[in-house]
Parts: structure tokens; C-alpha cells; sequence
């Protein structure tokens, strides 16, 4: 086969793959996403009222998710390496659409708190289990731009999903079985997963050798194309599960997730409670729904970033300053907001810290793929997910606890700022280190 001929053959094989798996995987992620940060859009109007919540017991629900999420996250995803992403993401689907929707019935705050941790549970494996399915459809060269897409969903569940939240809540006082609002969201924001979970049995394809959608010349050149980038990294950096799981590099590579997570959840968990506040610090008003419509903003100039910068970073195949340059802008930006003296010059340096957290996160994921392949790409991408994901209690309930015992959110987005700027410092001394030396160890 000629030049030419294996280029548009390339092009149009992943064409096809985008097609069919991008658009799925968002709409995943979106479900997924929307169903772990509702509880930010219940909280100022209802929820922690009606189960006696302070800022640091709602930061404590919000972060309980994510210890239930560590406790399963590396067996969920060596589980879908084994069983493969088809039958398991169905079942972790299912799972948290039922956890999700329960949801809507919770009595009290303990009752919120267990429900919490059992959907972080049932979430478990989710996210880096795409990750890794990802690494058998995407070469290297596209997958910056892959997970970007799929990333997508991040903002755009909170551009989305922050005004239908708000619609939800205003019109589904006493809709059903006499929910007031915040409980409706929940029960209907829940449902989809159960849905979409059944749908992924049918519509996923484990390997490109099993894609049936694909012509059988185009299926072979794919399989043969990803097996022979895994053995090529798998010779330049063999590192064994175990290995993996408390190598250096792997746990630099968390702490720098970390970093950017904090950032996000610390953001996306408090930004409507702080829009919410408006109304007392800038004496403004605005409905439910106004409020989730201003949520959207800073998320949709995030899709606009992500997308761009992950194709830069496809293009330069740099991607180690992809990571920590956002970083570090959204990580500056983000205490300066609440120093501003309007709703508009904060809502813009909120902006842009959004825009630095959703440019980071996709241009970090190509980062242990580098050097991992098999069962430690699994055990590898859970660990630094899981780890990073840490940050996900951290960051509301620091944030939640600090607002408390200061009575203002600056001392906890100062905090925000400060980790995701020594994300990035890490990133880039990562890019000095040593390549893995592990050949053969155990």
C-alpha cells in the first residue's frame, strides 16, 4: 500500500471511530457528570435548608462521592480491562442511575451522606475506565483530541445541565409523589443512567477486531495499528502493575490531577452558591434559572478551550506545558474573583479559570499512557484517577469548612489557586525527570 493510500485509509478509519464512539461517550460522560454535581445546584435552593446543612456539611456530602469512588476504582477498572468496557460499563451505569434517583427520597443528612458514598461506589471505574478504552481506539497522536471530545461533557453537563437543573427545581414543585423541587431534579436527572447504561450493552464494540461497523480491511489495519503501538510502548516502558501502582512517576502524575481536580470541584461545586450570594454582596437578583444560565457561561467559553487546546497539543505532540500553562493561569485566576467589585469582572475571572481547568484536563491524560500499557495502564490510570479524584472531598469540604470559620469564600479559592498552580510547577518538573527504567522488574 502506497503513502497516500495508508494516509486516507488512516483518515478514514478514525472518522468512522469518531463518529461512532465520541458522540456515545459524551452523552456517558454528560450523565455522569450532571449526576455527581446536581447536588451543587440543590443546595442553595432547598436541599440544605430542608436537611439542616452548613457550608461544611454540604462540602462533606459533595466530597463523600469520591471516597466511595476510591475505595472500588482500581478493581472496577482492572475489572473492565478483564471483562471488557461493554458489560461493565453497562453495570456501573445501571448501578449509579438507581443510587442517582434514590436520591430524590433521602429523609435526612445522614441518609444524603451514605447515599453519597454508595454512588461514588457504584460510579467507581467510570472515568478512567474510557480513558483506557480510549487507548484501544485512538493512536497516540489523536488521543489528546479524543479524550478532549469525550471531556467535553464536563462543561458541558454544567452549561447544559446548570439551567435544566435550575428548570427543573423551579417548575417541579409537587410534580410527583409530592417532591418539592430539589428532589424532583434528582429523581429525573437519575433515570437517564439506567437508560443509557441499558443502550451500552448493545452499542459498544470491546476491540476494533470485534467492530463489525467497520469494513473488515479497516478493521485489520486498526487492530494491527493499536497492537503494534501497545508493544512499542510496552518495550520503551515496561512497568508491571505493581510496579505501577507506587511508582514515582505515577504518583506525580496524581498529585498534578489533583491539582486540576481541586480546581474544578472546589469551582463547580460552590459557583452557584456563589452566585446565589450576588444577591447580598452586589445587591442583585436573579431567578433559579437566571442563576443556572450564568453557571453556563464560564463552561461554555471551557468547550471552546478544551477543544482548541487539545488540538494544539495533538499538532505540537508537546504536552507536558499543555498541562501546567492552564494550570497556573486558572490557578492565578480564581482568588482574584471574589476580590473584583461587580458580578461581571468576577464572572470573568471565573471564566478564565474554568477555561485553564477544562484545557488541563484533557492534555493530562495522554501523560500515563506514555508509559503504561495492559493491565498497568489500568491499575496506573485508576490509581492516578482515584488519587487525584481525592481531591473531590477535599476541595468542598476545605473550601466549605474555611467559608464557615472565615464567614467568606476567599480564604478557600485562595487555597483553590494554590494547588492548581503547584500542579502545574509539578508538571513541569516531571518533564525533567527520568524516563522509567523498569524493564523486567517486579
Amino acid at each position: 500500500m502506497v503513502a497516500t493510500d495508508r494516509i486516507a485509509l488512516r483518515r478514514q478509519v478514525m472518522r468512522k471511530v469518531a463518529v461512532r464512539l465520541s458522540p456515545f461517550l459524551i452523552l456517558l460522560y454528560f450523565i455522569n457528570y450532571l449526576d455527581r454535581t446536581n447536588i451543587s445546584f440543590a443546595a442553595p435552593h432547598g436541599m440544605n435548608e430542608a436537611l439542616g446543612f452548613s457550608k461544611a456539611g454540604f462540602g462533606l456530602a459533595s466530597g463523600l462521592f469520591f471516597i466511595g469512588y476510591l475505595v472500588l476504582e482500581v478493581p472496577s477498572n482492572l475489572a473492565l480491562h478483564r471483562f471488557g468496557a461493554r458489560r461493565w460499563l453497562a453495570r456501573i451505569m445501571v448501578s449509579w442511575g438507581v443510587v442517582a434517583s434514590a436520591m430524590a427520597f433521602v429523609p435526612n443528612a445522614g441518609t444524603m451522606y451514605l447515599l453519597r458514598f454508595v454512588l461514588g461506589v457504584a460510579e467507581a471505574g467510570f472515568f478512567p475506565g474510557i480513558i483506557l478504552y480510549l487507548t484501544f481506539w485512538f493512536p497516540k497522536r489523536e488521543r489528546a483530541k479524543a479524550v478532549a471530545f469525550f471531556m467535553l461533557a464536563v462543561p458541558l453537563s454544567s452549561m447544559i445541565g446548570s439551567p435544566l437543573s435550575g428548570w427543573l427545581i423551579s417548575t417541579g414543585h409537587d410534580v410527583l409523589f409530592g417532591l418539592s423541587g430539589w428532589r424532583f431534579m434528582f429523581l429525573v436527572e437519575g433515570l437517564p443512567a439506567i437508560v443509557v447504561g441499558v443502550a451500552c450493552w448493545f452499542y459498544l464494540t470491546d476491540r476494533p477486531s470485534q467492530a463489525r461497523w467497520l469494513a473488515a480491511d479497516e478493521r485489520d489495519w486498526l487492530q494491527r495499528e493499536m497492537d503494534a503501538e501497545h508493544e512499542r510502548t510496552g518495550q520503551r516502558y515496561h512497568v508491571p502493575l505493581r510496579r505501577a501502582l507506587r511508582h514515582p512517576r505515577v504518583l506525580a502524575l496524581a498529585f498534578v490531577y489533583f491539582g486540576i481536580v481541586y480546581g474544578l470541584y472546589a469551582v463547580g461545586f460552590f459557583l452557584p452558591t456563589i452566585i446565589a450570594g450576588f444577591q447580598g454582596t452586589f445587591h442583585t437578583s436573579y431567578t433559579v434559572f437566571q442563576q443556572g444560565l450564568i453557571v453556563a457561561v464560564p463552561y461554555a467559553f471551557g468547550c471552546v478551550a478544551m477543544v482548541l487546546w487539545a488540538r494544539h497539543g495533538d499538532r505540537t505532540g508537546e504536552r507536558v506545558w499543555h498541562v501546567a500553562i492552564p494550570a497556573v493561569v486558572g490557578g492565578v485566576a480564581i482568588p482574584v474573583a471574589l476580590y473584583l467589585q461587580s458580578p461581571f469582572t468576577t464572572m470573568i475571572a471565573v471564566t478564565v479559570c474554568t477555561m485553564g481547568i477544562c484545557a488541563a484536563l484533557p492534555t493530562f491524560w495522554p501523560l500515563p499512557t506514555m508509559f503504561l500499557t495492559g493491565a498497568a495502564a489500568a491499575g496506573g490510570i485508576a490509581l492516578v484517577n482515584s488519587l487525584g479524584n481525592l481531591a473531590g472531598f477535599a476541595g468542598p469540604y476545605v473550601t466549605g469548612w474555611l467559608t464557615d470559620a472565615t464567614g467568606t469564600e476567599k480564604a478557600g479559592l485562595w487555597v483553590v489557586g494554590g494547588f492548581m498552580i503547584a500542579a502545574g510547577v509539578v508538571a513541569v518538573a516531571l518533564r525533567a525527570a527520568p524516563a522509567p527504567d523498569d524493564a523486567g522488574a517486579d
